[in-house]
């Protein structure tokens, strides 16, 4: 065997060396390293394999990376479905306890779990506005009280098991809820509930009446003319779906004025109203003036009664602005000629009349009894006030016109040609609450009684509660 001792073998023309022949093989001795770490060694595909690999190929050793097709396997499997190398997926990681304890209303959050604790009250859970399938929320029963008070789950737009209401309710001790979202037809889907009973809807009654007109004032001008009755304020009653934390705001409408003097027209009654976001705006108008001698009673909730006299003294028109039910009646005109009598102011149920009685009012068991409020005002001379707090009118030439009952929204009695008219009544508004759901949020302070199982607030000022 021939031996060749050189430190270098460089190509005697060109760039190229090649040590032996096709089929020839070139041995390294053991121990021997050889270094390529300078230059680049190019091997043929595929004659590298996992035999020829004593240890690892480390990331410093590779100058760049190795592409997926290069690679037997391009894919992992996760959860049973294939993701390619470079692909991505979401893996569930788990529910996200709080750890801070819920014993009130809250919004919850996809992804995280609530210890809930309805020892002192009943708690209500707002489910997001939108979500994702896979989505999931739980609840667990912190002390074992859910039988007691219960958890409510507000939808929030969202279906849970194909229904959009009522609300479920949660009411079994040591309940634990996880629900998921499956997409828009279904939506939220419990996968564990144990049991689950859905909400019957819960309202809130509203009466709302207006303040009532004030009675009008006669002449003496040879006529003995006289004034006719106030008109009661709107009545207006409304049932409408309890919704979480809204503010209602109430208003409670003042009475007409009384006036003196001979020839005056009483004043109408100011409105009363409810307001809030997520309920219907609810106005009651206020009750229309009773006329002096000659002319017709003001127009509004329920009308005015006319003034007495030879001429004019028609009636005032109620149900302005017109609802249905009415609320409230026409007042009725001047009777006679000479001596002629002030018509009665309109009510809650029924018109005035033209011998100066007031139409009646309309009674209500909002607060547990029944009670009839807003009575037309009697006309002069002597004209009776309508059943539920209308005032009696004043005789032609003295006597007393009685005001219409406070927060009732009853008209006043109308006057002959002394003295003064009677006041208009003012207005009250009035709700009523499962117990269950009232809140104790007031401002205004509104007079607070129960019935059953009902709460009710009745405000003779303005106010307003918070559900």
């Amino acid at each position: 065997m021939s031996k060749i001792e050189v430190d270098t073998i460089a190509p005697q023309s060109g760039t190229q060396v090649t040590l032996g022949e096709s089929g020839d093989t070139i041995t390294i001795p053991a121990g021997a390293t050889f270094d390529a770490s300078s230059g680049t060694l190019t091997l043929a595909d595929g004659s590298v394999t996992n035999a020829k690999l004593a240890g690892s190929i480390t990331n410093d050793k590779l100058a760049g990376s190795i592409t997926n097709d290069k690679l037997t396997n391009s894919s992992i499997t996760i959860n049973g479905s294939s993701v390619s190398l470079g692909g991505s997926t979401t893996i569930e990681t788990g529910t996200s306890w709080q750890s801070d304890i819920k014993t009130s209303a809250f919004t919850a959050v996809v992804g995280e779990g609530y210890w809930i604790n309805t020892t002192s009250a009943a708690v209500t859970v707002t489910l997001p506005a939108s979500a994702s399938v896979g989505d999931t929320i739980e609840f667990a029963d912190y002390s074992r009280t859910w039988g007691t008070n219960a958890v409510t789950l507000n939808l929030n737009s969202l279906n849970f098991q194909g229904n959009s209401s009522p609300d479920p309710e949660y009411n079994t001790n040591g309940q634990s809820v996880k629900i998921v979202y499956s997409g828009a037809t279904q939506g939220w889907i419990p996968t564990s509930d144990d049991d689950v009973a859905f909400k019957t809807p819960q309202t809130i009654d509203f009466l709302v009446i207006a303040g009532g007109g004030s009675g009008g004032m006669g002449s003496n001008v040879g006529y003995r003319e006289a004034g006719g009755g106030g008109g009661a304020g709107g009545y207006r009653e409304s049932t409408q779906d309890y919704v979480a934390s809204s503010t209602i705001t109430v208003t409670v409408g003042d009475g007409g004025a009384s006036v003196s003097g001979q020839g005056s027209s009483g004043n109408s009654g100011s409105n009363s109203s409810i307001s809030g976001t997520n309920y219907t705006t609810i106005t009651s108008a206020g009750g229309g003036y009773g006329a002096r001698d000659t002319v017709t009673g003001g127009d509004g909730g329920s009308g005015g009664g006319g003034g007495g006299g030879n001429t004019g003294g028609g009636n005032g028109t109620g149900n302005i602005p017109s609802t249905t039910p009415p609320q409230g009646f026409d007042g009725g005109s001047r009777s006679g000629l000479l001596g002629a009598q002030g018509g009665g102011g309109g009510g809650a149920s029924e018109a005035g009349t033209s011998n100066s009685v007031g139409g009646d009012g309309k009674s209500s068991t909002i607060t547990g009894s029944a009670v009839t409020r807003a009575g037309g005002g009697g006309g002069a001379p002597n004209g009776a006030g309508g059943a539920g707090g209308g005032g009696t009118a004043g005789s032609y030439t003295s006597g007393t016109a009685y005001a219409g009952t406070a927060n009732t929204g009853s008209g006043g009695g109308g006057q002959g040609y002394n003295g003064s008219t009677g006041a208009g009544g003012k207005g009250v508004v009035i709700m009523r609450m499962p117990t269950s759901l009232y809140t104790g949020t007031t401002t205004g302070s509104p007079t607070v009684a129960t019935s059953g199982a009902y709460t009710i607030l009745t405000f003779t000022g303005s106010g307003s509660y918070t559900t």
